[in-house]
């Protein structure tokens, strides 16, 4: 494999393995996945991307002027706000940088001053770009601190003649002191105000603030063997915890009965049903609930589960939302995770309470990241 390597991965922190071969990165990560989950079954070789360069589909750039007079655009180093310039990202979506290196050069010319996060000063703080893999569908979001954005639409104009794989263009303003990236409010200046892309032969609305894995190759992979652990039959009911926009239940909707899908986070929640209506599906309902209650709830009516379908975020699951899985007390309980130490810490509450581990399978999301996703299997007594 033609190994690349980025001049400025140690200045910006993005990538802290890009130093090492691929097959190197992909070992290391297979030994921290044995050193923390070994002892709950054995775990499978990890499974690794082909071309693992240009993956992330979901690109955000912060904008800062100089002293100079001239712009600078890129990430921020990590753990600081110091703005390291990036015009193309070895992990970035190529036709994503390209647009937002267009967007800088044309600041100038209309008279668009960045945004100074120490004096207050200035329009344009972020732009985010995403791109649907397979559908080829642009979204570009101007992230302004203030709701007027000069000559915005000669601006958008000039930017669809010069990328006109441009498929929607939204304004977002967020005027507060904050790391957040998006602020509350938003306009479409032009499309339709989302862009689409298919995953798993199922085709989901992503909207700006809609979250959507950023790898879509190896989450296909990751999907695929979520689906293959949980093995299930058409008489089956399945729940899609922490369902997000719908992404694993509405895959798993091919394979149950019925699908259950639960989200704290509304606007997630109305789009995951609007993916269900897209996609034609009529054995997935979505809820707006906290898991663990819905769960909790379930039991108390006798209702059952026979696959628990959960993929948390970072900080891993809740001692309450592990107490509810283990009262519904489903058949397989299928855990996919983006960080193994949390995921250890959650094995050891489930197999004390009467779970078994049968499968562990890695899969690199994240190539020349120190970040490793797990997709574990248990089930029920023996």
């Amino acid at each position: 494999m033609n190994e690349r390597i980025c001049a400025l991965y140690k200045k910006c922190g993005g990538c802290q393995m890009m130093n090492l071969p691929y097959d190197a990165q992909l070992a290391w990560k297979e030994k921290q996945v044995r050193i923390l989950l070994d002892k709950y079954g054995k775990v499978s070789p990890i499974i690794g991307m082909e071309d693992p360069y240009h993956y992330r589909n979901k690109v955000q750039a912060a904008f800062k002027p100089l002293r100079d007079g001239r712009v600078i655009s890129g990430v921020y180093q990590s753990g600081t706000h110091r703005v390291v310039p990036v015009d193309s990202c070895l992990l970035e979506d190529e036709t994503a940088d390209a647009i937002i290196v267009t967007i800088r050069s044309m600041l100038r010319s209309f008279k668009i001053a960045a945004y100074d996060e120490d004096s207050g000063r200035g329009v344009l703080r972020h732009v985010l770009v995403k791109r649907g893999f397979h559908s080829g569908e642009v979204m570009v979001v101007l992230v302004s601190a203030k709701p007027a954005f000069p000559s915005v639409n000669h601006f958008v104009k000039a930017l669809l003649e010069k990328h006109p794989e441009i498929t929607t263009v939204i304004l977002n303003v967020n005027p507060y002191a904050t790391n957040l990236v998006l602020g509350p409010n938003e306009r479409v200046l032009y499309g339709k105000g989302y862009i689409e892309d298919t995953l798993c032969g199922k085709v989901f609305r992503i909207s700006a603030k809609s979250f959507y894995q950023i790898n879509p190759v190896q989450t296909e992979v990751l999907y695929g063997k979520a689906m293959e652990f949980a093995d299930l039959q058409k008489t089956q009911t399945a729940i899609d915890a922490y369902c997000g926009v719908g992404t694993i239940g509405l895959v798993a909707s091919d394979f149950a009965g019925q699908v259950i899908g639960v989200e704290l986070n509304r606007d997630a929640v109305r789009d995951a049903i609007a993916n269900c209506k897209r996609n034609g599906v009529r054995n997935a309902r979505f809820y707006c609930a906290d898991a663990g209650d819905f769960m909790t709830a379930m039991a108390q009516d006798g209702e059952k589960a026979d696959v628990l379908f959960m993929d948390p975020p970072r900080a891993g699951s809740s001692p309450e939302f592990l107490r509810a899985a283990v009262k519904l007390a489903p058949k397989r309980i299928v855990y996919i995770s983006c960080n193994p130490e949390t995921q250890a810490r959650d094995l050891m509450h489930l197999t004390k309470n009467g779970y078994k581990v049968q499968r562990i399978q890695p899969v690199d999301m994240f190539p020349h990241t120190n970040h490793v996703e797990t997709v574990v299997l248990l089930s029920k007594g023996n």
